[in-house]
């Protein structure tokens, strides 16, 4: 039985008050049946260690660089992420890949430096609105899942998440139907069991683009969609609560 992952990305979102905001609540919320995480901006990373320390919460951090130091000015390593409590990484969002270039060879790059840090990446995946209308959908998404997960050992795919982010479907307010989201969810777990079906069984598959307190709970209720990567609802305290209890 996987357990449900709802993680919560903020993006250059939030505040040190939010921060707190969320640390109390999630103190008084029991959520045994479903792993949380939230994803600040980096320099709220330390201020959510505190804050969450006597919650079910856990922290994880938005992207890192794949090298462990350097001159690589604004950049942070999974060793350091590693230091301040982090234990997931979200790893080529489609907002890294088209707003910053990152290729299929970077995200892979990044891949590997979390799990050398110690981290569990979440790979993000997902098609374009043009992609999908010309019914390549599936092919890209398997390619991006194909491009990293072919390449571990399978003692690496056990500690990685994918997230299925239908690009045309992130901040819109479209969603997937519950029905394109479970067929690519059985795609992609179809495709891992090409590797290993006892490991494609146990991995988490979330859900990512425009989830919300109205829906989750019919996209959580798919047989292959275990949890959810929430952007725009998971800066709402209540919202955000209301989905990681719908997927427990």
């Amino acid at each position: 039985m996987r357990k449900p992952l709802i993680a919560g990305n903020w993006k250059m979102n939030g505040s040190a008050e939010l921060v707190e905001t969320f640390g109390r609540a999630f103190a008084e919320i029991d959520l045994m049946s479903v792993d949380v995480a939230i994803h600040p901006p980096f320099p709220y990373l330390d201020a959510a260690r505190q804050a969450f320390a006597a919650t079910p919460l856990k922290l994880g951090a938005q992207t890192l660089n794949p090298l462990d130091s350097g001159a690589r000015t604004g950049e942070v390593s999974g060793q350091m992420l590693a230091e301040f409590g982090v234990e997931y990484v979200l790893v080529g969002h489609s907002e890294r890949r088209q707003l910053y270039h990152e290729s299929d060879e970077q995200v892979y790059e990044r891949v590997i430096a979390a799990l050398g840090a110690g981290l569990k990446p979440i790979l993000c995946v997902g098609e374009t609105l043009e992609e999908r209308d010309a019914g390549l959908s599936e092919d890209v998404v398997l390619r991006q899942v194909g491009y990293v997960m072919a390449r571990l050992e399978p003692g690496q795919r056990q500690q990685m998440t994918i997230a299925y982010e239908p690009v045309w479907a992130i901040g819109t307010g479209r969603t997937a139907t519950p029905e394109q989201a479970q067929q690519m969810m059985a795609a992609i777990r179809g495709y891992q069991a090409g590797f290993d079906r006892e490991l494609a069984d146990a991995l988490r598959l979330l859900y990512g683009g425009s989830m919300n307190a109205g829906n989750a709970q019919e996209l959580l209720a798919q047989q292959d969609i275990d949890g959810g990567l929430i952007g725009g609802a998971s800066l709402k305290v209540d919202d955000f609560t209301a989905i990681c209890q719908s997927a427990g």
